[in-house]
């Protein structure tokens, strides 16, 4: 296997007129109508509009071009015009190999023009051992080819930095990430189509099941059947989890979907990754929410049982897997809070569950009355993954607490208990905040243990008055 530097050059492409159009005119105006129209899809569906990453599908246009679309969709004008280097990973198909590879060409080419690579990226990322020069590795390889027209037009400010990943295991794909991970000028794409030769109804079943665990950032599980890109994408799912990102599933087909047989369907994703601090729902879906809980409640008022719902039927935000709490507020005194410490079921769905355990599960308080919930207050607080906060005593902790940011879990001695980020607004001292949160879990306000731990945790949280909510028109 030759690793030395072998053609400085722009790379000739190697899957144009098969996978996507020769002709430069044809290609430009497709790809632009299929960024235009994902973000059609991505704005009615009111995602957000500056992920840090996405995961996009890598197969031929006419089965996989449609989803690739609503992933570089994802980005606003403004968020695209800031995007000057491009992160791209994709797994080897054709050639195996160890490690992870790079091309040594300065430019990859395409029918519209050649797209520079970033060197001084390729030179930090050669410094990781496992990453290697590997020219070979990209001959006929398209998983990162198709990508080159959408990012040409979608970031035409933007060098690449190109990774093939081979036998790689996700630490190394993470060490890569973190050394090219950048702030807003850099965007991270993962190039992995998902199921491969399934029927389409079973398909279905496989791409949801490996759509929650990316929404859930659990790698792990993921292997090679389940997506053609596993490996980079858990590197990216453990980075997305110690960095506090959350990841919503923009688009979930199949080319059963896009180009008609049905008997053997591969699956594509669109996903897109944002900073769970700074992360939110449109005001529109924020009243979805609200307005869903008041309607659980009322049906537990009246039959005993939250409200039922039809997931398919909400935008893609609205079923993404999130974990949630909802509280229940009678002036300024709390009446119920009732939550999920991990994501495990659609938005929408955990919210109606947790709204009517909050009115009649929580057994801190009495049975709620019609009267007394026409008073309150509905406040829903979506939770960001919980990720552990390394402390030897509790002076560490108290110095790593970020106050109106963190939320926070404890546990110890068989104990566990949270409070979310809006309870520093009546207790604004981390000492005062730690000790009373120690005896919610009911240990003494100044425990410690050396098996004492804590978790963090971020969280989007709105409300509003449910005399409100009943007066506002039906969403």
């Amino acid at each position: 296997m030759d690793m030395s530097k072998q053609d400085i050059s722009a790379r000739p492409p190697g899957v144009a007129g098969t996978f996507y159009p020769a002709d430069a005119g044809a290609l430009s105006a497709g790809v632009r109508s299929l960024i235009e129209a994902g973000a059609a899809q991505v704005q009615s569906a009111g995602a957000g509009s500056a992920p840090k990453a996405l995961i996009a599908p890598h197969a031929g246009y006419a089965y996989s071009g449609a989803i690739a679309g609503t992933a570089y969709g994802a980005m606003d004008e403004a968020a695209r015009a800031r995007i000057t280097r491009v992160v791209l990973l994709g797994p080897a198909h054709r050639v195996g190999f160890q490690g992870i590879a790079a091309p040594s060409a300065e430019a990859l080419g395409t029918p519209l023009r050649p797209v520079t690579l970033d060197t001084a990226a390729r030179d930090e990322a050669l410094a990781i051992d496992g990453v290697v020069l590997f020219d070979d590795g990209f001959a006929g390889e398209h998983s990162l080819e198709v990508h080159l027209p959408f990012i040409s037009e979608a970031f035409p400010n933007a060098s690449v930095a190109p990774f093939l990943i081979g036998q790689a295991d996700e630490a190394l794909a993470g060490c890569l990430l973190d050394a090219l991970w950048g702030g807003d000028e850099t965007l991270v794409i993962i190039s992995s189509d998902l199921s491969h030769f399934e029927a389409y109804d079973a398909a279905r079943a496989h791409d949801r099941s490996t759509s929650d665990q990316i929404e859930q950032l659990r790698g792990d599980g993921l292997r090679g059947e389940d997506a053609c890109g596993y490996r980079a994408i858990r590197g990216l799912l453990a980075c997305a989890r110690r960095l506090d990102l959350r990841a919503t599933a923009l688009d979930l087909r199949s080319s059963g979907d896009t180009a008609g047989d049905r008997a053997k369907v591969v699956g594509y994703g669109a996903y897109a990754f944002e900073y769970a601090v700074s992360a939110r729902l449109s005001d529109s879906q924020r009243a979805v929410l609200l307005d869903a809980a008041r309607r659980s409640i009322i049906n537990g008022l009246n039959r005993g049982q939250p409200a039922q719902v039809s997931v398919g039927t909400f935008a893609a935000p609205l079923c993404a897997s999130r974990a949630t709490f909802v509280s229940l507020h009678e002036g300024t005194s709390l009446r119920g809070c009732v939550g999920s410490l991990a994501p495990r079921r659609p938005l929408i769905e955990d919210v109606v569950q947790n709204a009517f355990r909050a009115a009649f599960a929580d057994p801190r308080f009495a049975g709620l009355n019609a009267e007394i919930f026409a008073r309150c207050t509905l406040e829903i607080s979506i939770l960001s993954h919980a990720r552990a906060i390394p402390a030897a005593d509790e002076t560490e902790l108290l110095a790593e607490l970020r106050p109106d940011r963190d939320g926070l879990i404890i546990e110890d001695a068989g104990a566990r208990a949270l409070f979310l980020p809006v309870v520093w607004k009546g207790v604004p001292d981390p000492i005062t905040f730690l000790s009373r949160l120690r005896e919610k879990a009911g240990l003494k306000p100044d425990h410690w243990s050396k098996s004492f731990r804590a978790f963090r945790f971020t969280a989007e949280t709105f409300g509003a008055d449910v005399a409100a909510l009943q007066t506002s028109p039906s969403q």
